[in-house]
C-alpha cells in the first residue's frame, strides 16, 4: 500500500471507527485517540496489515484493544490512589506570620527587600548592598525606617504579647527589639 492509498483509506475509515469506539468508550477524545493510534500501528506493519484482507477490522481490534487497555491501566491507577492515604494536611501560617506578611506588604518595595534579605535571608548589610545595588548607607536607612514602619504596624499584634519571629520579641516597655545574631550588624 502507497502513502496515497494508507492516506485514503484513513481518510475513509477514521470518521466511522471512531464513532463505533465512541460507542465503545463513551468519551469521543479518548475514541479519536485509540484509532489514531490503531492506525500508527498499522502503518508500521501495512504489508502484513492489507495481507489480512480486512483492514477496517484489524484497526477496529487493535483500538478496542487499546481503549480496554487504557481502561484498566486507568482503573488500576485509581485503585493505588485509593489505596494511598492522604497526605498528612498542611498547617497554614501561624497569625504572627500572617501579620509580618501583610505588614510588609504596606512597605515601599525598596524597604521590604531590604528587610527580608536582611532579616529573612540572613545576609550582612554589605551583601544586601551588593545584590540591591544601593549603597550601604542607603540600605542601612532603608532597614532603619522599614524596621520603624513594621513596628507602628505590628504594634498591636505585638501589644497582645505575641513574639514576632522576624522582629525578635516583644519588650513590654520599648516596643520591638530585634535579635542580634552576633555577627556586627
Amino acid at each position: 500500500m502507497t502513502e496515497d492509498e494508507f492516506d485514503a483509506f484513513y481518510a475513509a475509515a477514521f470518521p466511522r471507527l471512531t464513532g463505533q469506539l465512541y460507542a465503545f468508550t463513551g468519551d469521543h477524545g479518548e475514541a479519536q485517540d485509540v484509532v489514531q493510534e490503531a492506525f500508527v500501528r498499522a502503518w508500521d506493519r501495512r504489508q502484513r496489515f492489507l495481507a489480512d484482507g480486512a483492514p477496517e477490522a484489524w484497526i477496529r481490534t487493535v483500538a478496542m484493544r487499546l481503549a480496554v487497555s487504557r481502561w484498566r491501566r486507568s482503573r488500576r491507577w485509581l485503585e493505588l490512589v485509593r489505596r494511598t492515604p492522604p497526605p498528612d494536611p498542611t498547617p497554614g501560617p501561624n497569625p504572627e506570620y500572617a501579620a509580618l506578611v501583610a505588614a510588609l506588604r504596606e512597605l515601599p518595595e525598596a524597604q521590604r527587600m531590604a528587610i527580608v534579605l536582611h532579616h529573612l535571608c540572613d545576609l550582612t548589610v554589605e551583601q544586601v548592598a551588593s545584590e540591591t545595588r544601593a549603597p550601604v548607607g542607603t540600605v542601612k536607612a532603608r532597614l532603619s525606617r522599614g524596621r520603624a514602619e513594621l513596628a507602628k504596624r505590628l504594634a498591636g499584634d505585638e501589644a497582645d504579647g505575641r513574639l514576632d519571629e522576624a522582629d525578635g520579641r516583644l519588650d513590654e516597655a520599648d516596643g520591638p527589639v530585634r535579635k542580634e545574631s552576633g555577627r556586627g550588624r
